[in-house]
């Protein structure tokens, strides 16, 4: 046979896929799990217009997810066309930039029918409630239903038409956590509306979440919610954000840096109501905190950007996670500034978990019973002390005194009106005790005073700019024609760092300069490392952050050592500098420089009350 005629009977034919496949494929990339299914309906519900959402799931959402709300609802026509696919309410079309909804693809309710069995029962107002049912893609007919009002849709069996799908999930409780996690995000986006998320396993009705709808303007019911969903210790260590920048406007709540976690579980980021989770916008996030945090530990925040729908894209992903802003930097440069000015704003201020952890650790496990306790009203008169006490002179000589010949205790000088009060002492060299009005404040000296000549000497490199070394010879380094023009456009703003660069040919960069402050730099390295983190996260702190780290290394020696003696007016000139000092609540490695206890708290500690 010819190799012609061999290649002809061959050749691939091209098919048109039936609708069913198709909705299955649509499945694959808009259900990845049971909380994908749920974002979507929750999603339509919001759209809807509802004010109570209530979500139940049973195992994991594998068996049952059921979604009720009292939205507005749809009529018969609706039903049979919202389950067919590219079939929506909340765009014409025409202008796939001016989203102003969560959906609009028009593709969850046909994805959740292609791959489960489903149930769509709805009622407008005014109007008879219908249902329609669908099972692995075959649509039933529109049938009349009992409603009060709004939509209930429920979906069983997820993922029986695609049984494969099912040896991918996780367990049953991996699954409700992600749920949950879905659930909370789209609460804390839409305070106003109550949400109810019950899990209904194995026969039972349990409530896992609940957040009641709030009132009053937009910032006070996201602090309520907040409160709700992250806890009451989140808002009361986080500071309150307002910033805007080039059409965008944040929003939110962003935590001290005494309060971070271990791991990026509370940073919750927002982009016009919608919940995503961005690269460009967690890099932001980092880069805010980048010299306030260790590098194993991570800030809590809950961070809304709000825009024009033209200034962002929110169609370059089909679940919807991902969006694309048209200026990344202005995104990021707002992020970073707005927290950066909330953060230096805070002062001094430090996280209460540190004085909550100081009073654990000082607080008993278990209530300590008195070994010996005397009750003098009791105990005659003439009975003799314990043979122990009635040994030896007495520890202390008896006082006889007049009135007048008792000095009065000076009253508290007026520095301890100040929010770090007034020194009273030192301890071990190292900790300054200080009073204030209403407890007292333990200094770490060595930290505070390194935080505070770190500050300074930022401020100068800032004022001054950072001085450059001439290479004697430029160091010629060879890039892609992208990498060149990549770097090119940061040029201006690694020249203020001390870092000179030129083009050099089509594929290549000179270093004419480096920061004079680094000593001696392999320049082929660090513009490698710049490059890496301009492509990864779109800016690089990378020269900053070892500009910083020096700044960092000659506070240290320059601050007050531990073992030092100080002066009253030494304790006190520190203790008002911090109160004026950005930042001055933690070291350069995020650790706290000062504990504060309120009276209060101290007297619980010794059941004084």
């Amino acid at each position: 046979m010819p190799d012609d005629a061999r290649n002809i009977s061959t050749r691939p034919v091209i098919r048109q896929l039936d609708d069913a496949t198709i909705n299955r494929i649509a499945a694959g990339e808009v259900v990845e799990r049971p909380a994908s299914a749920v974002k979507e309906l929750v999603e339509n519900a919001l759209d809807a217009g509802a004010t109570r959402i209530a979500v139940e799931v049973a195992d994991g959402g594998t068996t049952l997810i059921r979604v009720t709300d009292d939205g507005c609802g749809m009529g018969p026509d609706d039903l049979a066309l919202a389950l067919s696919r590219h079939a929506t309410s909340k765009t014409d079309g025409a202008d796939l930039l001016d989203i102003r909804s969560f959906g609009f693809r028009g593709e969850a309710l046909p994805s959740l029918g292609a791959v489960g069995r489903l149930t769509l029962i709805s009622r407008p107002p005014d109007e008879p409630a219908h249902r329609v049912t669908v099972e692995g893609g075959v649509q039933g007919a529109v049938t009349p239903a009992a409603l009060n009002a709004g939509t209930v849709v429920e979906l069983r069996d997820l993922f029986y038409a695609t049984p494969a799908r099912l040896k991918f999930l996780r367990s049953a409780r991996s699954e409700m956590q992600a749920v949950t996690d879905v659930v909370k995000r789209l609460a804390m986006a839409e305070p106003f509306v109550g949400f109810t998320l019950r899990d209904r396993s194995g026969g039972q009705d349990r409530v896992t979440f609940r957040a009641d709808a709030q009132t009053g303007d937009l910032f006070g019911a996201l602090q309520g919610r907040l409160r709700q969903i992250i806890g009451r210790e989140f808002i009361d260590n986080s500071l309150p954000l307002d910033a805007e920048r080039d059409g965008l406007h944040l929003t939110g709540f962003a935590a001290l840096p005494t309060y971070s976690r271990g791991a990026a579980v509370a940073q919750y980021l927002f982009v016009g109501g919608r919940p995503v989770r961005d690269k460009l916008l967690g890099g932001a996030l980092r880069a805010a905190y980048y010299d306030l945090l260790p590098r194993d530990r991570h800030a809590a925040a809950a961070l809304f950007i709000d825009c024009d729908p033209h200034l962002v894209d929110v169609n370059v992903h089909p679940a919807k996670s991902e969006v694309r802003f048209r200026d990344p930097g202005a995104a990021r440069g707002l992020i970073v500034s707005g927290l950066r000015h909330a953060l230096a704003e805070a002062g001094h201020r430090a996280s209460t978990t540190v004085a909550g952890a100081t009073l654990g650790a000082a607080r008993p496990e278990t209530p300590v019973t008195p070994v010996y306790q005397m009750d003098l009203a009791s105990r005659s008169v003439s009975a003799p002390l314990p043979h122990r006490m009635s040994e030896g002179p007495a520890p202390f000589a008896p006082v006889s005194a007049r009135v007048e010949d008792v000095v009065e205790e000076p009253a508290p000088a007026p520095a301890a009106d100040q929010p770090l009060g007034a020194a009273r002492g030192q301890v071990h060299e190292c900790y300054i005790i200080a009073q204030t009005r209403d407890g007292m404040v333990i200094v770490d000296q060595h930290a505070a005073h390194e935080r505070l000549v770190y500050e300074k000497l930022k401020a100068q490199v800032a004022a001054r700019g950072v001085a450059a070394q001439a290479l004697l010879i430029p160091e010629v380094i060879e890039v892609t024609r992208e990498e060149r023009d990549l770097l090119l456009t940061r040029a201006e703003d690694l020249t203020r760092l001390g870092l000179g660069i030129e083009a050099f040919g089509p594929t290549a960069l000179a270093v004419r300069e480096v920061p004079a402050i680094l000593g001696t730099v392999e320049a082929a390295p660090l513009i490698r490392d710049i490059l890496d983190e301009l492509t990864d996260e779109g800016d690089s702190q990378l020269v900053q952050a070892r500009i910083d780290a020096i700044l960092s290394r000659m506070a240290c020696h320059g601050s007050v050592r531990s073992g030092r003696r100080m002066q009253a007016d030494e304790m006190n000139a520190l203790l008002r500098e911090m109160e004026a000092t950005p930042h001055s609540g933690q070291c350069n490695h995020g650790r706290p420089t000062y504990v504060e206890l309120k009276l209060a708290d101290i007297e619980r500690l010794f059941g004084r009350t």
